[in-house]
């Protein structure tokens, strides 16, 4: 039977979660001020070692709500970890969230000494089954490149004390449920179990009535909603202009690091060529690519190298760079939770941020779909100069948005699509070495919003 938690105050800050000395440390060299209300909800009941259900989104902070407890109870073990073994097990479905939780482990462990690795397929595992040979305290995987090295008895699951399933419904879209029961199979029945789904499907509702015990559950929402913090709007455009359009936009500086969208990788590569014809630093991602080229395309997005990240809908889950000031749907995608993955990927953790679609006449009913779902109609931006008129009547939408935009029209070059202040479209090392403790906690809320 599932206990809901009482809601948790967060006024108490992270000194009131009874966090061990290195934790705290390294949490407050983050900026890490006060605990998100999923970080206050679930990492008591965590310390204590109840099962947890939690009901939560990307950028809730949910990475630090079990990476904190996970590392206080490592510090608690007086036995070194033996070859080939495990002690704490998290699952996630793709590569990325899996580097960026190891990322995460190494930020707040910092002060602590454990052994880690990360494993994920797309890579040759040489050097993942040389880490797992000596033994790891936390091991960060995707299921299919568990799976594989385990029946080929490169590691062992026996001694896995604590056990993460994160982004249970997106393992469940993958096709990954049943090797996650193999893996579940696979582990000791005395651990501390920790699932985290942003949804419910009864297929996972099964998956955690069988495996939790006596779970905690927490549920929390997004600090905010898409509709709130993400300034939405379409752009009808005919197809044939599609490329003009997004060029116009980059010429804009606000557009600082733009994130844009297509149906397909080979769409993908087509723009990421013409955008660097027109020296507008660019890289692509999509599943073509190496696990190291795409590690190195998003490492240059992250860092400012380049300034735009084409991609399909593999970076719509789990991505999380700090900074996105623009998302760019250059093709609408054929589902509404699409459109609603992609657009999340800015506005992280309570900023701001743009998302621009473009809507060409074949794309009416997937606007139409887009909007249902919402509930809610999305602002029409009719001062771009590809404006098609037939295109908007065609969809049977008015504008129903204000016609100036953010006050800028065709005239205002350089302003066109900027909604945030300068000061916040700064690089993110310049924000968090900038003086004013008004910015000083960009970077950490960023991160802290995983």
């Amino acid at each position: 039977m599932l206990n809901q938690s009482e809601p948790v105050s967060t006024t108490g800050g992270f000194d009131s979660l009874n966090l061990i000395s290195p934790i705290r440390r390294a949490i407050k060299e983050e900026q890490y001020t006060t605990p998100t209300p999923i970080q206050a909800q679930a990492i008591p009941p965590l310390l204590e070692g109840r099962d947890l259900l939690g009901c939560a989104q990307t950028g809730t902070g949910k990475t630090a709500a079990f990476a904190l407890p996970i590392l206080q109870r490592l510090a608690e073990y007086k036995t070194k970890i033996g070859p080939r073994q495990v002690r704490a097990l998290i699952l996630t479905p793709t590569r990325e969230l899996a580097a960026q939780i190891d990322d995460s482990f190494r930020v707040y462990g910092r002060y602590m000494k454990f052994k880690k690795a990360v494993i994920y397929g797309g890579v040759r595992p040489k050097a993942q089954i040389n880490a797992l040979s000596r033994g790891v305290d936390v091991l960060v995987a995707t299921p299919g490149r568990l799976l594989d090295l385990f029946n080929q008895k490169c590691l062992r699951l026996d001694q896995v004390d604590v056990f993460v399933l994160d982004e249970a419904d997106r393992m469940l879209d993958m096709g990954f449920l049943p090797d996650v029961k193999k893996i579940i199979e696979a582990i000791p029945e005395t651990r501390q179990t920790m699932l985290f789904s942003a949804t419910m499907p009864n297929e996972i509702a099964n998956l955690t009535r069988k495996f939790l015990n006596d779970p905690v559950k927490v549920s929390v929402t997004p600090p905010a909603s898409a509709v709130d913090l993400i300034d939405q709007r379409i752009m009808f455009v005919d197809r044939e202009n599609k490329r003009a359009l997004l060029e116009s936009i980059l010429e804009d500086e606000s557009v600082y690091r733009a994130l844009v969208f297509t149906r397909t990788k080979h769409g993908a590569n087509r723009i990421a060529k013409i955008l660097s014809k027109k020296r507008i630093r660019t890289e692509t991602l999509h599943s073509n690519k190496s696990q190291p080229a795409r590690m190195l395309a998003l490492n240059k997005f992250r860092s400012g190298d380049v300034r735009v990240l084409v991609a399909t809908d593999i970076a719509a889950r789990g991505l999380d760079v700090e900074g996105i000031t623009h998302v760019i749907n250059f093709e609408l995608p054929m589902e509404a939770e699409s459109y609603v993955h992609r657009i999340g990927r800015t506005a992280r953790a309570g900023a701001e941020g743009i998302a621009l679609s473009f809507c060409d006449s074949g794309e009416r009913g997937y606007l139409r779909k887009i909007e249902q779902a919402m509930n809610k109609k999305v602002k029409v931006d009719e001062e771009h100069p590809y404006h098609s008129h037939a295109v908007a009547a065609s969809t049977g939408s008015k504008n129903n948005g204000n016609r100036n935009g953010n006050g800028a029209g065709r005239g205002s070059k350089g302003k066109r699509f900027g909604a945030r202040s300068a000061k916040n479209n700064r690089r993110p090392s310049q924000r968090a070495n900038g003086s004013g403790a008004s910015h000083s906690g960009n970077r950490a809320s960023s991160r802290q919003g995983r």
